[in-house]
Order: C-alpha cells, then structure tokens, then sequence
C-alpha cells in the first residue's frame, strides 16, 4: 500500500507540474506569434522598398544603354 502511495504522490506532483506548464504555454505560443506576425510585416515593408530602389536604378540605367543591346540587370519582381 506504500508503494501505491508514493505512486501517487509522484503522479500528483507531475500533474501539478503539468498544469502549471498548460496554463502557461498558451501566452508563450501567442507572444511568439506577435514577434513573427511583426517580423513579416517588417520582412515585407523591405522587400518592397528594395523593389522601389530596384526600379528606380533601372530606370536610370535604361538611357544608358545602347539601343541595339540589353540592359544587365534584369528585373526582379517579388513572388506573392
């Protein structure tokens, strides 16, 4: 009956354990997903100002070329 007793004892103190850890994971899951929701709004905001600054160089270099040839850089659009 002892051994039944210490069993107990050990499951109720990893019960306890995991409730604390099941109340607590769920603030962690969603302040990681702010950080991440934040980090791709920024990801994208630089993506699209690179695109500006891309656009705006070929459009300087494009006189630039001779009319028979290429221009080098080719442009590059963003996948959405």
């Amino acid at each position: 009956m002892e051994i039944f007793g210490g069993f107990m004892m050990m499951m109720s103190i990893i019960g306890f354990f995991l409730v604390v850890i099941w109340f607590i994971l769920p603030f962690v899951i969603f302040n990681i997903k702010g950080r991440v929701d934040r980090a791709v709004f920024m990801l994208e905001e630089m993506d699209k100002r690179l695109a500006a600054i891309e656009r705006s160089l070929e459009s300087r270099q494009a006189p630039v070329a001779a009319e028979g040839e290429k221009s080098v850089s080719a442009p590059v659009e963003a996948e959405q």
